[in-house]
């Protein structure tokens, strides 16, 4: 029997294992901070690529014309 997984090769166990290492790394003060962080770098990223996205449509409309 399949168990649900994460990214195909990460279980509940292989999770937990992670988490706690993280929590025993950074303590309980510093995870919202790293959360924060890693939150502000997705959103950079996806903004950068949006942008990207419109400037080739752009060009894309300028050839065509």
């Amino acid at each position: 029997m399949e168990t649900l997984t994460i990214l195909g090769w990460f279980g509940g166990q292989e999770i937990l294992i992670i988490a706690i290492i993280v929590l025993l790394l950074f303590g309980g003060r510093k995870i919202p901070e790293l959360m924060k962080g890693l939150g502000s770098g997705i959103k950079e990223f996806k903004n950068a690529t949006k942008e990207e996205a419109e400037e080739q449509e752009k060009v894309e409309e300028k050839e065509t014309k």
